[in-house]
Protein backbone atom coordinates (compact mmCIF):
# COMPACT_ATOMS: atom_id res chain seq x y z
CA UNK A 1 0.00 0.00 0.00
CA UNK A 2 2.99 2.62 0.56
CA UNK A 3 4.00 2.12 -2.84
CA UNK A 4 0.39 1.86 -4.40
CA UNK A 5 -0.83 4.94 -3.68
CA UNK A 6 2.16 7.14 -4.67
CA UNK A 7 1.88 5.41 -8.29
CA UNK A 8 -1.42 5.95 -8.85
CA UNK A 9 -1.53 9.37 -7.84
CA UNK A 10 1.13 10.05 -10.37
CA UNK A 11 -1.01 8.42 -12.66
CA UNK A 12 -3.93 10.29 -12.15
CA UNK A 13 -2.03 13.65 -11.98
CA UNK A 14 -0.56 12.76 -15.15
CA UNK A 15 -3.90 12.40 -16.98
CA UNK A 16 -4.97 15.48 -15.74
CA UNK A 17 -1.66 17.48 -16.80
CA UNK A 18 -2.26 15.73 -20.34
CA UNK A 19 -5.68 17.32 -20.50
CA UNK A 20 -5.06 20.87 -18.77
CA UNK A 21 -1.65 21.86 -19.88
CA UNK A 22 0.31 19.84 -21.91
CA UNK A 23 -1.92 20.69 -25.01
CA UNK A 24 -1.08 24.10 -24.75
CA UNK A 25 0.31 26.73 -27.67
CA UNK A 26 3.54 27.92 -26.34
CA UNK A 27 2.90 31.16 -28.31
CA UNK A 28 -0.33 33.20 -29.89
CA UNK A 29 -0.31 36.37 -31.86
CA UNK A 30 -2.90 38.54 -33.22
CA UNK A 31 -1.89 39.65 -36.71
CA UNK A 32 -5.49 41.52 -37.33
CA UNK A 33 -6.78 39.11 -39.77
CA UNK A 34 -4.93 35.92 -38.45
CA UNK A 35 -3.62 34.65 -35.16
CA UNK A 36 0.08 33.11 -35.57
CA UNK A 37 0.31 30.21 -33.51
CA UNK A 38 4.09 28.80 -32.83
CA UNK A 39 4.76 25.54 -30.33
CA UNK A 40 7.39 23.64 -30.23
CA UNK A 41 9.80 25.73 -32.96
CA UNK A 42 6.90 25.44 -35.42
CA UNK A 43 4.53 27.63 -36.44
CA UNK A 44 1.10 27.98 -38.14
CA UNK A 45 -0.76 31.57 -39.30
CA UNK A 46 -4.91 31.40 -39.25
CA UNK A 47 -7.06 33.85 -40.35
CA UNK A 48 -10.17 34.56 -38.92
CA UNK A 49 -12.42 33.76 -41.39
CA UNK A 50 -11.10 29.95 -41.04
CA UNK A 51 -12.55 29.76 -37.19
CA UNK A 52 -15.51 27.72 -36.93
CA UNK A 53 -15.84 28.41 -33.04
CA UNK A 54 -13.45 29.68 -30.26
CA UNK A 55 -14.30 28.87 -26.40
CA UNK A 56 -13.00 30.79 -23.61
CA UNK A 57 -13.25 28.94 -20.28
CA UNK A 58 -12.29 31.65 -17.31
CA UNK A 59 -12.96 28.68 -14.68
CA UNK A 60 -9.89 26.62 -14.85
CA UNK A 61 -6.64 26.78 -14.11
CA UNK A 62 -4.89 28.13 -16.13
CA UNK A 63 -7.90 29.82 -17.90
CA UNK A 64 -7.98 28.31 -21.61
CA UNK A 65 -9.16 29.39 -25.14
CA UNK A 66 -9.89 26.87 -27.65
CA UNK A 67 -10.48 27.51 -30.89
CA UNK A 68 -12.01 24.92 -33.71
CA UNK A 69 -10.75 24.96 -36.85
CA UNK A 70 -12.72 24.58 -40.92
CA UNK A 71 -9.42 22.78 -41.42
CA UNK A 72 -6.44 20.59 -40.26
CA UNK A 73 -3.51 22.14 -39.47
CA UNK A 74 -0.06 20.74 -38.64
CA UNK A 75 -1.08 21.47 -34.74
CA UNK A 76 -4.68 19.80 -35.21
CA UNK A 77 -7.77 21.00 -35.73
CA UNK A 78 -8.45 22.32 -32.19
CA UNK A 79 -5.82 24.74 -30.98
CA UNK A 80 -6.05 25.84 -27.30
CA UNK A 81 -3.99 28.20 -25.51
CA UNK A 82 -3.93 29.92 -22.21
CA UNK A 83 -4.73 34.16 -22.19
CA UNK A 84 -2.87 36.31 -19.87
CA UNK A 85 -4.02 36.32 -16.60
CA UNK A 86 -5.61 38.97 -14.86
CA UNK A 87 -4.88 39.76 -11.32
CA UNK A 88 -8.69 39.43 -10.43
CA UNK A 89 -9.46 35.73 -10.60
CA UNK A 90 -12.35 34.73 -12.84
CA UNK A 91 -12.66 37.95 -14.53
CA UNK A 92 -12.96 38.05 -18.73
CA UNK A 93 -10.13 39.08 -20.69
CA UNK A 94 -11.15 41.33 -22.72
CA UNK A 95 -8.48 41.28 -25.58
CA UNK A 96 -10.16 37.63 -26.07
CA UNK A 97 -14.47 39.23 -25.77
CA UNK A 98 -13.11 41.49 -28.61
CA UNK A 99 -11.34 38.14 -30.74
CA UNK A 100 -14.28 36.85 -30.85
CA UNK A 101 -16.22 39.78 -31.76
CA UNK A 102 -13.92 39.94 -34.95
CA UNK A 103 -13.94 36.38 -35.68
CA UNK A 104 -17.60 36.43 -35.84
CA UNK A 105 -17.48 39.35 -37.80
CA UNK A 106 -14.74 38.15 -40.17
CA UNK A 107 -17.19 34.71 -40.98
CA UNK A 108 -20.16 37.22 -42.07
Amino acid sequence: MLFIVPVFLAVVGYFIMKNLVFDLIDEVYDEGSSLLFKNKGKSVRVNLADIKNISYSVMVNPPRVTISLRHKTEFGDELSFSPPASLIPFKKNKDISDLIDRIDQARG
